[in-house]
């Protein structure tokens, strides 16, 4: 009996351990994809500034800048970006 309560302690043990080392990898997977929704996102954002400055704000680099800057917000969800 005692062996038995050792066995299964020991398999409940191992399983509360492999639980939390998947749960750390999935959370470093989202910081990483976090980061470069971000990084695309402010490099969208520089580009739509950047047509607005060099070409105006109702022209037609800007409106496209914008499409790409909504697109990238599409892809990376509405949590990412503020």
């Amino acid at each position: 009996m005692k062996i038995k309560f050792t066995w299964m302690a020991a398999v409940l043990g191992a399983l509360v351990i492999l639980g939390s080392a998947g749960a750390a990898q999935v959370s470093a997977a989202d910081r990483f994809n976090d980061d470069a929704c971000a990084r695309k996102i402010f490099n969208e954002e520089r580009a739509l500034d950047r047509a607005i400055e060099h070409h105006g704000l109702h022209s037609r680099q800007a409106d496209h800048a914008r499409w790409d800057l909504q697109k990238t917000r599409d892809v990376c969800g509405p949590a990412r970006y503020h």
